[in-house]
């Protein structure tokens, strides 16, 4: 079995006995960062390890040249290896990531994975919400984790530096996207970084809008339209949002449509708006 973007809640229960299925909990709140292993041990799906987004799906703030790389900078390759074989993470490993908001955490285990080169990785579509609404159940039991075996093979994915986005002002070849809610992107209701505002020339499309009603994705023709109607091209566009997280639902959203190749800017608004000398726009997208 590989899935490689999304997989349903009857799907996975349908795997749930597969020796090779490792099913993991990304759920967080970024204004408690407690909330995301105190829901975890209140009830998860069994068998399901816990991912913290603080701790193994980020890296240090502050890089070796003294420097803020965001609120969610990327960990080191090897420390986020390391973390995955502890959880039991495998070559051939099938990973499945949820959450209960919609995808917007279990997204970024999804997209490190495939950043170490890990194929056989998908966001579970609804999250805990569709689980539990087709009848899976949840357990208060924490699984044994066996060490895994797991090693870097090339990247799937590719990203781009504070100072690549800066050049790109100048020649506008590439389309950033910003994945955060329209407020935040005008510049209004700025709770999380110093700064308020947006990335010159970026785009909005709040990652919320990849979603139906039922809190799954959208079907992959939709998405595909909604995002041919944003962006030329995806091998020339940028992803961003404000700590580098949701813009991996942004994506994900990307892949499911068919339009893969798209940039992660890591550092995002919170390292892009840490440095005075970098523009600032705010207001409505034009």
């Amino acid at each position: 079995m590989t899935y490689a973007t999304l997989i349903s809640a009857a799907e996975l229960a349908a795997h749930a006995g597969d020796a090779n299925l490792l099913i993991v909990d990304c759920r967080h709140d970024l204004a408690n960062p407690a909330a995301g292993l105190d829901a975890y041990r209140a009830g998860h799906i069994p068998n399901a390890r816990f991912a913290h987004l603080d701790q193994i799906l980020s890296g240090a703030k502050t890089g070796s040249d003294g420097k803020f790389k965001g609120r969610h900078p990327l960990p080191e390759r090897q420390d986020f290896i390391d973390a995955m074989r502890v959880i039991g993470v495998n070559a051939n490993t099938q990973v499945v990531a949820y959450d209960a908001h919609g995808g917007m955490f279990a997204a970024r285990l999804w997209w490190l994975l495939r950043w170490v080169g890990h194929v056989q990785v998908a966001v579970l579509d609804g999250g805990l919400q569709a689980w539990q609404a087709q009848g899976g159940a949840v357990t208060t039991e924490m699984p044994a984790a066996t060490r895994g075996d797991l090693q870097e093979q090339p990247s799937l994915v590719t990203t781009i530096d504070a100072e690549g986005v800066l050049d790109n002002l100048d020649s506008k070849a590439m389309t950033v996207v910003d994945a955060r809610a329209a407020d935040r992107y005008r510049g209004e209701n700025e709770t999380l970084d110093a700064v308020g505002g947006h990335i010159p020339g970026a785009k909005n499309r709040f990652f919320k809008d990849n979603l139906a009603a039922d809190g799954s994705f959208k079907s992959p023709a939709t998405l595909r339209a909604e995002w041919n109607a944003l962006i030329d091209n995806p091998q020339t566009a940028i992803m961003q949002c404000g700590s580098g997280v949701t813009a991996c639902h942004n994506l994900l959203a990307l892949e499911v449509a068919g339009l893969p190749g798209a940039k992660l800017y890591p550092g995002s608004w919170s390292e892009w708006s840490s440095d005075s000398t970098r523009p600032v726009a705010t207001g409505p997208q034009p």
